[in-house]
């Protein structure tokens, strides 16, 4: 069992990397790969738990130009499959996790590098008229592109707690503490980010609705999501209808203008 789930995990980070840069099918996003990764693993809510984290400390960083951002989805995938099968638990997801994405930062560079004489043989053969060879040789891209994800998970699969444990006596005491509190403070930031870009105080209820649930209720994450989901959809087909009924009144305002005029 642990066999397939090893050979699933490295499937995810792989693919991850490819769907990323290519038909972005799965998404690469702490949440997805968290919820697929817990599935694998069989513990979701741990997997949500460290993807939800993980996808919160990623707001507001984004890959521009050519600069490079830690990968977050890695961290992600490594961090629930130590912490499910170590029972580390959170904390040492994330001070595992969050090395290796940033270790990602350092071979997405060489990735780039490494690809980039891929792509100038590719345009070689092309101005030769050798489309078969370019085609061939086009399958390089994405394998070594899946590499700089798969490497480091194969690495932390092989080792398991071998690897947490040295990262964690390698690293000192003050900087695992540092990130234990960073992991409970950027979801905060993160919130506090997305409620800076979102209408707040056109739906303001619905956010004081939603503490409550959460605060004094006590109802659980997903049942607060489907309230939401059936406040959002209310609200679309209220704006719906809203909107047809203008269309509706527009056009029958114009016919009416017509008749006067004949």
């Amino acid at each position: 069992m642990e066999i397939l789930q090893d050979l699933l995990v490295l499937i995810v980070a792989g693919w991850m990397t490819i769907d990323q840069n290519g038909p972005v099918v799965m998404s690469w996003f702490g949440v997805i790969v968290g919820l697929i990764t817990g599935l694998i693993m069989g513990d979701v809510n741990t997997g949500l738990v460290i993807g939800g984290t993980f996808q919160l400390m990623s707001l507001g960083v984004a890959a521009l130009g050519g600069s490079s951002a830690p990968n977050y989805g890695l961290a992600t995938i490594v961090g629930t499959f130590i912490a499910v099968r170590t029972g580390t638990g959170t904390d040492a997801a994330i001070a595992v996790g969050l090395p290796v994405g940033l270790l990602a930062i350092q071979l997405e560079v060489v990735v780039r590098i490494v690809n980039n004489f891929v792509a100038h043989k590719m345009q070689d053969y092309n101005n030769a008229g050798q489309w078969d060879k370019m085609n061939r040789i086009a399958w390089l891209g994405p394998i070594i592109c899946s590499l700089q994800t798969i490497l480091p998970t194969l690495l932390v699969i092989l080792f398991g707690s071998t690897v947490v444990n040295f990262v964690l006596e390698f690293i000192p005491e003050w900087v695992t503490n540092g990130l234990s509190i960073a992991a409970g403070m950027l979801p905060v930031v993160g919130v506090g980010m997305l409620m800076r870009y979102m209408p707040v105080k056109k739906f303001l209820p619905m956010i004081l609705i939603g503490f409550v649930l959460s605060a004094y209720l006590g109802v659980p994450v997903l049942g607060i999501a489907i309230v939401g989901f059936a406040a959002a959809f209310w609200y679309f087909t209220t704006q719906i209808n809203k909107t047809e009924t203008a269309v509706a009144v527009a056009t029958d305002a114009s016919d009416m203008g017509d008749d006067f005029d004949e």
